[in-house]
């Protein structure tokens, strides 16, 4: 009886503790509604659209070189963990005449990983301040048209974020500067986003077939 009891407590218990947060996760964890109909990208090329897609928006501005950094630090926390969900992409807003520093940057993400969900959107001053504006955040653009936070969009075009952050209160970003915000918040914000639609499509499938 005690070998029983150890072995339980060795082997099984800790598998029933980690199923147990695991459903809490899935079931009840989900990122708050911050803001709704943000604009859709009408200076976008016909195949880039927020609709439809779960995206990460950014906007890198006009000094490219500047912002590789930031780029390297979301390609490698945040593109490479979470890149082969069908519905997942990259979006960055980039002013015009910067088509030169994209392509330099795109090549050398390629050497880190496939590129193919990055994607990159240029606009005039007038069009990156409107689409920025319709987030409806508490941040700025730089005098560059960038910024190195990027948003959540769900595919019904709602930034999703935290509106209770031990942090910020309200999170609308997450600053591409810092490992750490990656790493500790905008992971788990992934994760969970990506964990709503699964289950919602498993429902979606479920319902079908009954």
């Amino acid at each position: 009886m005690k070998k029983a009891i150890v072995l339980i407590t060795l082997f099984v218990l800790p598998i029933v503790i980690y199923l147990f947060f695991a459903t809490g996760i899935t079931n009840f964890g989900k990122l708050a509604t911050l803001t709704e109909n943000v604009s859709e990208l009408d200076f976008a090329p016909n195949d880039i659209s927020l609709e439809g897609k779960i995206s990460v928006l950014g906007f890198l501005g006009k000094d490219v070189e500047s912002k590789k950094g930031n780029a390297f630090n979301l390609n490698q926390k945040i593109y490479k963990r979470f890149n082969e969900f069908e519905d997942f992409q990259f979006v960055m807003i980039m002013p015009k005449g910067t088509e030169q520093g994209v392509e330099e940057l795109k090549k050398e993400l390629e050497q880190l990983a496939d590129v193919e969900k990055w994607k990159f959107v240029f606009g005039t001053e007038n069009e990156i301040h409107a689409m920025f504006n319709s987030l409806k955040t508490n941040l700025r653009l730089d005098n560059q048209l960038g910024t190195p936070y990027v948003f959540i969009i769900d595919k019904k075009r709602v930034l999703r974020g935290r509106d209770d952050d031990e942090d910020d209160g309200i999170k609308y970003g997450f600053d591409t500067s810092s490992v750490a915000d990656l790493n500790n918040k905008m992971e788990d914000d992934v994760k969970i986003i990506l964990a709503e639609y699964r289950m919602a499509l498993k429902k979606n499938n479920a319902d079908r077939i009954k």
